[in-house]
């Protein structure tokens, strides 16, 4: 008796559900009927009909393809509307990504995730971290005047950071701070004093901004983390060079955010140790 009384119920909800579409599409019985191929009287049935029986696959695709709406959500089988094409791209965005972080993009997704805490992968070192001869050195040969511009970027990064009440977590690969700090890879033919002068700004950060700024340091011969930013629950960003790839499906930031909180817990060098880990860098190279 139960199975008979869902039927009803779903057969009920799919006619209120449809008429509801076509009320928001202003599409008429007629216009339905031409855009799916079938009589007139038979979405005229569709409506009316106060019986259990659903119209067969064929009916409900084309109904759901003519009005934009989802089958799954007309056969009350899921409570979205949308298509599976309009929520992936809801879901999913292609941004471009300049080469340093000196786009507006940037700083409109920060502002939509305040309060939240904000957890980073970084490419190399984080911007926000960067003295401003590390960041010349950097962006100027290839970003002329626009390095400029990096610059105060990374600066408003930093300074966001302070006042907007959302907490950081970084957690960075061992290797890339010994190959800073050892002029090597990346950052081969870095001078020294740029060295030890960033390596005295992190330290100072690490320090004065602690508990709100927390940097990690994992083994990536245990663990690997591609160039990603955890923006709280709202959104998962990944860097590929050219461009950002952003979710903002709930399923796949909960992926994520359990792949950062493992390079967390799995850390090496965790947030307490890093000062003492930097000055033993700064010492090496001295």
């Amino acid at each position: 008796m139960e199975d008979i009384i869902d039927k009803r119920q779903r057969a009920n909800q799919f006619r209120t559900r449809l008429a509801n579409a076509m009320h928001e599409n202003a599409t008429s019985q007629s216009a339905l009927a031409r855009e799916t191929g079938v009589d007139r009287s038979t979405i005229s049935q569709l409506l009316k009909d106060d019986g259990a029986r659903l119209p067969n696959a064929h009916v409900v695709g084309a109904c759901a393809t003519a009005l934009g709406v989802s089958t799954d959500w007309l056969l009350s089988l899921s409570d979205r509307p949308e298509s599976a094409a309009q929520l992936l791209a809801g879901a999913l965005s292609l941004t471009k990504a300049p080469r340093a972080l000196v786009d507006a993009q940037i700083f409109d997704w920060h502002r939509e995730a305040a309060g939240y805490k904000i957890r980073y992968v970084p490419a190399t070192l984080p911007d926000m971290l960067k003295t401003r001869e590390m960041l010349e050195w950097e962006y100027a040969p290839h970003l002329g005047k626009t390095a400029t511009q990096a610059i105060g970027a990374s600066e408003d990064r930093l300074q966001w950071m302070r006042q907007a009440g959302s907490d950081y977590e970084i957690a960075m690969p061992l290797y890339e701070l010994e190959s800073f700090a050892n002029a090597t890879g990346y950052y081969r033919d870095l001078p020294r004093d740029i060295r030890l002068a960033q390596l005295d700004r992190f330290i100072s950060l690490s320090q004065q901004l602690y508990p709100r700024l927390r940097i990690y340091l994992f083994d990536a011969q245990r663990l690997y983390s591609a160039p990603l930013t955890l923006f709280g629950p709202l959104l998962c960003v990944f860097y590929a060079g050219s461009h950002y790839i952003a979710f903002r499906d709930k399923s796949r930031i909960e992926v994520f955010t359990t792949h950062f909180d493992t390079l967390i817990r799995e850390a090496s060098i965790t947030a307490r140790e890093l000062p003492d880990h930097l000055a033993d860098l700064q010492a090496s190279i001295t």
